[in-house]
């Protein structure tokens, strides 16, 4: 059964956790985004698993270097997840899973701004990380002619687990599913809704009808 994922990408801990207050009953996994960790520091990762302990706590820390070092700082905050960027060498890799083997956590690969996805995705798994997220960032998505369709065939493609951030609403989520992810990653679609918990239910029984 695929996971569903909510990216938030507000910008105060008190923001996130009456979101995710709002959406918990229906995500198996909370994502603090880049920009809410850069706003707020480890605390908001704290804060949110003491809130919500039953929940897998994704901290999108992007990191480009230093990975063990950075990846037991998110740890140690109450992560579960962390991510580090496909981009990177597996030096930095391999440092994090590392980490995440001592704190008994796992790593994800975010393969934002990598040239051929599949291939790293491919590549970077062998080293010991729990999924690779097939990312399209909001500036890729804001470019003419984007569509979440190329993430699902890299999905398909992949042969290894996967999830796919970048487009996945009601419209889609189908398809992200039956492309074989294992998570699914939705931001804007549930925090930039009107009554994100309806958007929220909404996802998760089409998550889990398809």
């Amino acid at each position: 059964m695929a996971k569903l994922q909510v990216a938030i990408d507000l910008l105060t801990t008190k923001d996130a956790l009456e979101l995710a207050g709002k959406v918990a009953p229906y995500i198996d996994i909370i994502e603090l985004g880049t920009p809410l960790i850069k706003s707020e520091g480890l605390a908001v990762i704290t804060a949110m698993k003491q809130a919500f302990p039953d929940k897998l706590v994704f901290a999108d820390f992007k990191t480009a270097d230093a990975g063990e070092l950075e990846a037991d700082m998110a740890f140690k905050a109450g992560a579960d997840y962390i991510t580090i960027l496909g981009a990177t060498g597996n030096a930095t890799i391999e440092g994090a899973v590392k980490a995440a083997k001592a704190h008994g956590r796992a790593v994800v690969v975010d393969t934002i701004g990598v040239a051929d996805r599949v291939k790293r995705a491919q590549e970077v798994t062998a080293l010991g990380v729990e999924f690779v997220e097939l990312h399209a960032g909001l500036d890729e998505q804001a470019q003419p002619g984007y569509s979440i369709q190329v993430l699902i065939d890299e999905a398909a493609r992949a042969g290894v687990p996967v999830s796919i951030a970048g487009g996945v609403n009601v419209k889609t989520i189908a398809a992200v599913k039956q492309s074989g992810v294992v998570v699914a990653v939705a931001g804007a679609a549930i925090y930039g809704a009107a009554d994100p918990a309806a958007a929220a239910k909404e996802l998760r029984e089409a998550l889990d009808a398809a």
